[in-house]
């Protein structure tokens, strides 16, 4: 579930510590940003969700597009103002009929401390997958961070409700960019975490945004099932790996003590698990040692998803069903130890029967960490009908009886 940032590949967390496989390095194409850029005046939070309190230029971007960096006010899930950075890819020349959709690229994990925001990262680009191609069809691409990711923590990990304001007022932001020429038209792509995200924005879009017009949304590994994810992922070190980071997270967000669920000596390996990013195949090692502790002694309770408060948190954060009239593309490789195929399988059953229109792609051998990059060219293919006003297909009544 972790992708890597800054000096930064396309893995994910199975390609940590599931051996996906090796994946190569690209050119640097963003200079380290100033940690300045992220911090703004209590008085410049409050404003309209999605309007922008500072961006800067960016290079590298794939095919001559602009890209900028941009500060942007959102809310949380109880409505309070707060900040969220992201990442903003115009494509060059005009745009088509006068204005240009949008895709909303929510990313996967990358960390739980502000240090971890992709949009710091050296090989930005490099990790939104399908960007070239997303750029050379005309759709501008935003990419949000999510809250405490760049900006000040705690990051609200795997709290869907929060990545979707923040993925949602990411398309704001974009609409308030005059030389983007953006309409209002978008679609949402999300592996992973970002699947979450996705599929919560989804969820959320006509309440939150309905002066937006959501034609579809793209996800790869979702975690749509946070409960059965640690539950039964919890012997392996990926699963261990995602509880302590949600433990950890949850714990400042929530404010909850872990005292009672985290025995005393293994704090010390959570806290170091919690505090870091992975930047290269190097980091990827020593994040893997860092964990070792953990095989020995963990929790302190046998199932962490069946004690409250954490039973009734994980709850609210499966992701649920969305109108039916939003078409859904979901890709799964039939590899992935940590998102269980059965698990994203499970969540497509529950989308048909609440009358939405799937199309499900399945991806033999695929693991977790290359779910997102092999299901790219597919995605924005699919997302691309959506625009294109084409009738979205259907697996439910064939794959999924």
């Amino acid at each position: 579930m972790l992708r890597l940032r800054s000096k930064l590949l396309s893995g994910a967390l199975s390609a940590a510590l599931v051996a996906v496989g090796a994946v190569a390095f690209a050119p640097v194409t963003s200079a380290r940003v100033d940690p300045a850029f992220y911090q703004a005046p209590p008085e410049s939070m409050p404003g309209m969700p999605g309007s922008i309190v500072r961006m800067e230029p960016m290079r590298g971007a794939p095919l001559g597009a602009s890209a900028y960096r941009v500060l942007y006010r959102s809310t949380d899930p109880s409505n309070q103002p707060i900040l969220v950075s992201g990442v903003v890819v115009i494509p060059a020349g005009d745009p088509p009929k006068g204005s240009r959709p949008i895709i909303a690229w929510a990313h996967p994990t990358t960390g739980v401390v502000s240090d971890c925001a992709p949009s710091q990262a050296r090989f930005v680009f490099q990790t939104m997958m399908g960007l070239r191609d997303m750029v050379r069809r005309g759709y501008i691409v935003v990419a949000t961070d999510y809250p405490g990711l760049g900006t000040p923590g705690p990051h609200p990990y795997l709290v869907g409700n929060s990545e979707a304001r923040a993925v949602l007022d990411s398309v704001r932001a974009v609409r308030n960019m005059p030389q983007a020429a953006a309409g209002d038209r978008y679609a949402v792509w999300g592996h992973s975490q970002g699947g979450q995200a996705a599929l919560f924005a989804g969820a959320l879009a006509k309440e939150y945004a309905p002066e937006l017009q959501l034609v579809g949304v793209a996800v790869a590994a979702p975690a749509t099932d946070l409960q059965t994810l640690l539950r039964d992922d919890a012997d392996t070190d990926g699963g261990r790996n995602i509880t302590a980071m949600t433990l950890w997270s949850w714990s400042k967000v929530f404010h909850l003590p872990l005292n009672n669920v985290i025995e005393p000596g293994a704090m010390p390996a959570v806290d170091a698990l919690s505090n870091e990013c992975i930047e290269s195949p190097l980091d990827m090692l020593e994040r893997s040692r860092s964990q070792r502790p953990l095989r020995e002694q963990f929790l302190r309770v046998d199932d962490i998803t069946q004690v409250e408060p954490w039973h009734s948190l994980l709850l609210e954060n499966i992701s649920g069903t969305l109108p039916p009239d939003i078409p859904v593309f979901v890709a799964q490789g039939d590899a992935d130890r940590l998102v269980l195929p059965a698990v994203t399988q499970a969540y497509v059953q529950r989308l048909c029967r609440a009358g939405s229109k799937v199309q499900y792609m399945s991806m033999p051998g695929v693991k977790h960490g290359l779910a997102g990059a092999d299901s790219a060219l597919a995605a924005v293919a699919w997302m691309a009908g959506r625009f294109d006003g084409q009738q979205a297909p259907d697996s439910c009544g064939s794959a999924f009886n």
